[in-house]
Parts: structure tokens; C-alpha cells; sequence
């Protein structure tokens, strides 16, 4: 080693970046284990970013002219010098190879190439948004490459996700995987090393977001590399607890050559600190193969959803109800008003918001009458399961005649009282028991509960092997079923079944869980053939078009979310197992949908880029309420967070903040230490200071220099 050392500092001095790159190699074989899971680490993983501006000391790929596919040549990473003013549309490269070669190439040929140790400052930017969830936190959908996502993720979420799920690539050999920009084929000799370093990057990142007092990462794979991602997950995480489930996903089987046919995947749970598996309810009147669980006691919502629905229709049914946002508690049931009343004119309660049936601005009606509801909230059988106070809504629901007759005839049993004074109640027939290692339910099965249904909510679109609804909703529910307000990352999300899962689980138990999904948009070998074909490269909207995210993830949410297809259609067919009811229905759920960009941190720190920092803010925040997208007074605080840009304006900043009692973070906009702390003392108990732009700049400086090490 001492005579390899001297060789490299003569090196330093006629090419010290070939010394570098040396040095680094021969630290990451000092460093490979003599025991365990020893591969290539140190192949520099890239990608490239089809939209971002192309700006001087970029990375960029030339792309092949239009019509051609990418060749050896299309792959080689140049430098761009400068942009030279009056040729605004051509930019000087030189080869990062060969410093001596160069070339002048139109801004419009090229796409930026990141590397896995480049430091990125990303921004996010809206692409729609679906609300039916009141208060409930935003559930997010990000389209961005995932490993630039989860660094970005790292300033709002380190520590806060409570559970990953995850679906990687399997590494089959098929053309279904890219590492650096090319699709991993079954001939490549370094095939499962370009795989285990591709997979170890991504979970080093994912063990900072996960909470390490209670949390689980979960992933599956098939038999290509489930050996592998044993060894790997150990390695990486070697404070967790790490076990693995048999899935039986594809009943028929699936065909492998002249060997066994497949009917399994795997699934590895792995657990951090109290993190454990739950005990699940199992009917025991039904085949357990059946299903994971029974469908729970259905509560109906009060509001009038059907025929008939307008307050004019029953005037009788429009009155007040007072609620305790605290506790969700019911205080009490007003009365009716005439129907020439107007509603604001009713006098309202101290600490209490008044809800009114409403159906978004219009005046709706409940569905029983004023007596009724009383005598339902004495029995336990009404309970409020959100509120939007700055709305002044709340999500109310009860139990019908026929609940409460099957609580009579002991086919419902009531297990006491909730906090909010209503009844805890199940189906009889429910046993708890600990789920096995081997699962073989109907509803897992891939063919049937995944693509089928895909093919409801975004009709005339694919997507290859979805995982089954209700397989990713059980894998789920026996971890975080006891935390109705989980945080949940999927950073392979594909057709965006985990958001859907999640979706799911909060209408079962009326949880407040929120899911991040991030999936690229790669575009399919068979498209891509296709519209190259037609002159198109990647980056041209023609193209992002018919990539994963915008192509199948956001549409698949939306519909869930909405109840109708992309075309408005209602979507046809009905949920089964846990929790049955038509598709159409939809889910009280909010959904932003963003896509990740990729900043200049001059501007940055110039605050000429707040709009795009601002998501960033509010996730970090919580994703609830309403977004700070601009400081147009100088400062703004809304339910969640506060920012101050203009110190001068602190005082009334400081008496928003202290108006704002579930605000929890405050963001300072300020190169200054002295005022920073000034500011920092007279915060609220409880309220987190957060010093822009430098916290949010050195978070991607610190962890670029921590990859290069």
C-alpha cells in the first residue's frame, strides 16, 4: 500500500483527477469485507434529467440526432464550459474523459447527466392536486428520479417515516432495469454487483428517514435475488431485526424454462427499534386462504349522500352540531332553523366549531334528525373522525338500525368506549392471531387484485406485474395498523398501489395516515421505440407523456382519490375483502402531485427560488393545510408553519406564530446569526426554528461530501 501511495502523489501532480478517482477505488477496496457480502461498489451510478436547464459545469449526455437510437457515443459524459453570450442556444463542451477534446453542441441536443456523489438542490414543482379529505394531511406524489428524491427527502422526513415498502427491480435479465442510463441485461457479468450497489445507495438513505424508535422497512423480491438482499439488509442494517415472509402471489404459476414453476415471492420485514408484527383479525366463520382479515363495522356518514340531499329538501335536517376539534368530541346536537334562516346568524360555542351539513359550498342536510342524533350519541354509536377548523367541517359518522340490531343480537360485540365517547365495537366471528411466515390468501393473488383493477381505474393503460391491492394493504396493516398516523414511503411506486393501500387502511379505522410516493418517468423499451420513431428524445412533452408517473402513478391516485376514470367516467366495480364498496365512491383523501427539479443554489440562497422551496417547507411541516408559495407581505403563517423573510416585520410575525398554536415550525430567512437567535428566543414553546437557506443548502452539501468519502 505505502508504494501505491507514492505513485498516486506523483500522479497528483500531472493528473489529479485520475488521482482522485484512483484513490477512491483503492479506499473502497481497503474497506471490502473479508467475511459477508463483499461486490463492486464503486462504479459512479448516473442518471440523466431530461428538462433541466442546461447551465455552465454541468454534466451533460449529447443526445443521438431524432429518429436514432442512443449509442456508446450518446453515453459519454461531457463538460459544459461555457454558454457563450450570443449563441444562447449552443454551449462549449469539453470530454470529461479527455480534456483536450472538445466540442460546440446546441443547448436543444443535450440532457444533464447527475452522478450519485454530484450535489443536488432540488425543488419541487405542483402538477395537480385532488381535495376530498378536509383537514386530513396531503398525500404525495413525487416524479423524480428516487434517489435524488430521498436525498431531497432527507431535509423534511429525516427520522419522521414511520414505514418503506418498497417493490425494487428483480433483476431478472429483462429489459425492465437501467443502471447508468442502460438497461441491465442477463449476459452482464457484473449483474448482481451493479444491482447490490444500486440497492445499498437507496437503503443507506432510507435507514436516515426511518424513525429509529419504531419503524419497518419492507421489501419484496423474487428468487433472482432474494439470497443477495438477505446478506445486504443485514450488513446495512445491522442494529434491526430482519425477517422474511413467503407470499404466494400467482396461484397458476408462473413458468420458469425446465425448472419449477413459481407461485411465490419473498418478503423481508425489517424492524427498528419497538417495531413489531401486529396481531390481525381473522374471521373464523371463513377459509383463512380467503382473505387477511373480516371487513370491520361499517360506520355511515351522517351527511345525506343520495337523492334528496339539499337542506330545502328537509328542512328539519339542518342544524347545528358542536364539536370539540381537541378531542373530537360531540358537545352537542343544536336545532333545526327555518329554511329562510341564515345559518351564520347562529350563535356558535366557545372552544366548539359548528358543523353544518354542507356538500363543499352548498347547503346539504344529515341524514337523521336532531332527537335521533342525541339519542345516538348517548349510546356511543356517533363519533367525528376529522375537522378542518379554518373550514369549519368536520367528518361525522354513525351506526345504522342495522349495526345496532346486530349488537343486540350479540353478532357485533362492543368492547368498550373510545376516547370520544364512541363505542368500540367488532364482528363476533374475529379471532386475533399473529400472522404466519407463509401466506397463501386469494386476494394476494397479482393476476386478479392487481392488474385487473388497474385496468378499472385508468382503463386503456398497462403496467407490468401490479402488486395486488390488498396484498400491499395487509403487508401494511400488519405493521402499522396500530398508528393511525403513520407516515409511509414508497420510492419504487410504479402504478402507485401503496398509495391506494393506505387510502384504504384510513377508511377502515378513520386514520390520518399519509403516504410519499416517487416513481421516475421512465418511459417502456416497447414506447420508447415507438416515439423515437417519430423524432422524439426524452424531455419533449410528447414523450414525458407516456412515462410511469404521469402515464399511470398521479392517474391511478387521482382515480382512486376522485372516483372517476381520467376520462370522468365513474369507475366500475367494487372493492372486496376488508372493506367492501363501490370504486366510485372514492376516498375523503387530498393528493398534491409534484415533479422534483433541480435548482442553482446562488439562486437559492438569493431567495430567487422560494416558490419552488416552498413545498419542501410545508412537507417538512407535516404536508397539511394550506402551502406558503410566496411572501409577497414579507412573512405568512398558516395552521402548520410560519415563514419570516422580512425581519423587520418580526413583531407581527411573532403574534401570528402565537395565534397559530399548532404551528410547530418556523422558518427564518436570514444570513445573519445574531438576528437568527434574536428571533429563536421570542418563538413559541414547541415551535422548531429553521434557519434558511443555509439549513436547506448544507443538507445537500454535507450528504454530497459524505457519498465521496
Amino acid at each position: 500500500m505505502a508504494r501505491i501511495n507514492d505513485l498516486i502523489r506523483q500522479l497528483e501532480a500531472s493528473d489529479p483527477a485520475l488521482a482522485t478517482e484512483i484513490t477512491r477505488e483503492m479506499r473502497a477496496l481497503s474497506e471490502r469485507r473479508v467475511f459477508g457480502l463483499n461486490f463492486e461498489r464503486h462504479t459512479p451510478e448516473q442518471v440523466e434529467l431530461p428538462g433541466r436547464p442546461v447551465r455552465k459545469g454541468d454534466k451533460v449526455n449529447i443526445l443521438p440526432p431524432r429518429g436514432e437510437f442512443p449509442n456508446k457515443e450518446s453515453k459519454r459524459i461531457w463538460l459544459v464550459d461555457s454558454i457563450p453570450i450570443g449563441k444562447i442556444k449552443v454551449a462549449s463542451l469539453i470530454a470529461h474523459d479527455d480534456p483536450d477534446q472538445t466540442r460546440e453542441v446546441p443547448i436543444e441536443d443535450l440532457v444533464v447527466v447527475a452522478e450519485f456523489r454530484d450535489p443536488i438542490f432540488p425543488g419541487l414543482v405542483s402538477t395537480g392536486k385532488v381535495e376530498r379529505g378536509g383537514d386530513k394531511p396531503f398525500h404525495t406524489v413525487i416524479n423524480g428520479e428516487n434517489f435524488q428524491a430521498l436525498e431531497a427527502l432527507l431535509f423534511t422526513h429525516r427520522g419522521k417515516v414511520d414505514a418503506v415498502y418498497i417493490d425494487p427491480p428483480y433483476n431478472t435479465g429483462a429489459r425492465d432495469w437501467k443502471y447508468n442510463n442502460d438497461y441491465v441485461e442477463s449476459d452482464d457479468i457484473y449483474r448482481h454487483s451493479k444491482w447490490l450497489a444500486f440497492m445499498e445507495r437507496r437503503l443507506k438513505l432510507t435507514g436516515e428517514l426511518l424513525n429509529p424508535e419504531k419503524s419497518v422497512l419492507v421489501v419484496t423480491i423474487d428468487e433472482k435475488e432474494f439470497l443477495r438482499l438477505g446478506l445486504l439488509l443485514q450488513q446495512v442494517f445491522p442494529e434491526a431485526r430482519v425477517q422474511m415472509v413467503t407470499s404466494v402471489v400467482n396461484p397458476s404459476g408462473s413458468a420458469r424454462g425446465d425448472e419449477f414453476s413459481r407461485v411465490e415471492e419473498f418478503i423481508f420485514y425489517v424492524f427498528f427499534g419497538k417495531a413489531r408484527a401486529l396481531d390481525a383479525a381473522i374471521s373464523q366463520t371463513r377459509d383463512e386462504g380467503s382473505g387477511a382479515s373480516v371487513r370491520p363495522v361499517r360506520w355511515t356518514p351522517l351527511n345525506r349522500d343520495g337523492s334528496d340531499w339539499q337542506r330545502q329538501a328537509r328542512p328539519a335536517m339542518f342544524f347545528p352540531v358542536f364539536v370539540d376539534p381537541m378531542t373530537l368530541r360531540i358537545e352537542e346536537v343544536g336545532s333545526p332553523i327555518s329554511k329562510d334562516t341564515d345559518r351564520s346568524t347562529v350563535e356558535g360555542r366557545s372552544g366548539l366549531i359548528t358543523v353544518w351539513p354542507m356538500k363543499g359550498d352548498l347547503e346539504a342536510r344529515w341524514q337523521t334528525g336532531p332527537d335521533r342524533l342525541r339519542e345516538l350519541l348517548k349510546k356511543g354509536a356517533i363519533r367525528v373522525t376529522g375537522v378542518d377548523e379554518e373550514k369549519q367541517t368536520a367528518t361525522i359518522r354513525y351506526l345504522t338500525a342495522g349495526p345496532l340490531k346486530k349488537i343486540e343480537a350479540g353478532e357485533i360485540i362492543v368492547r368498550g368506549r373510545n376516547p370520544d365517547g364512541s363505542l368500540d365495537v367488532r364482528h363476533s366471528g374475529e379471532q386475533m392471531v399473529r400472522p404466519r411466515t407463509v401466506w397463501n390468501f386469494k386476494s394476494h393473488s397479482a393476476r386478479d387484485f392487481g392488474s385487473s383493477p388497474l385496468t378499472s381505474f385508468i382503463p386503456g393503460r398497462s403496467f407490468p406485474y401490479p402488486k395486488s391491492l390488498y396484498a400491499v394493504e395487509d403487508t401494511l396493516r400488519f405493521v402499522i395498523k396500530d398508528n393511525p398516523n403513520a407516515v409511509v414511503l414508497d420510492f419504487f411506486a410504479g402504478s402507485g398501489t401503496t398509495g391506494h393501500a393506505v387510502m384504504r387502511l384510513n377508511k377502515q379505522d378513520q386514520g390520518r395516515r399519509q403516504c410519499i410516493l416517487v416513481s421516475n418517468n421512465e418511459v417502456s423499451p416497447e414506447e420508447q421505440k415507438a416515439l423515437i420513431g417519430r423524432g422524439l428524445r426524452p424531455g419533449d412533452p410528447d414523450w414525458e407523456t407516456w412515462g410511469i408517473c404521469d402515464y399511470v402513478t398521479k392517474p391511478r391516485i387521482l382515480a382512486a382519490v376522485s372516483g372517476d376514470t381520467p376520462g370522468g367516467e365513474p369507475i366500475k366495480g367494487e372493492y372486496k375483502f376488508t372493506d367492501e364498496f363501490p370504486m366510485a365512491q372514492g376516498f375523503e383523501e387530498n393528493a398534491e402531485f409534484f415533479t422534483l427539479t433541480y435548482e442553482a443554489p446562488m439562486r437559492v440562497q438569493s431567495n430567487r427560488e422560494f416558490a419552488r422551496i416552498a413545498p419542501f417547507l410545508w412537507l417538512r411541516a407535516g404536508s397539511r393545510g394550506r402551502r406558503i408559495d410566496s411572501l409577497d407581505n414579507g412573512w405568512d403563517v398558516t395552521d402548520a408553519y410560519g415563514v419570516l423573510e422580512d425581519l423587520d416585520r418580526t413583531d407581527e410575525f411573532l403574534e401570528a406564530m402565537n395565534s397559530a398554536p399548532a404551528a410547530r415550525i418556523a422558518y427564518l430567512v436570514t444570513d445573519e446569526d445574531r438576528l437568527f437567535e434574536a428571533v429563536t428566543r421570542d418563538l413559541p414553546d414547541g415551535v422548531e426554528p429553521v434557519r434558511l437557506y443555509q439549513s436547506y443548502l448544507s443538507n445537500f452539501e454535507i450528504d454530497a461530501m459524505r457519498r465521496v468519502r
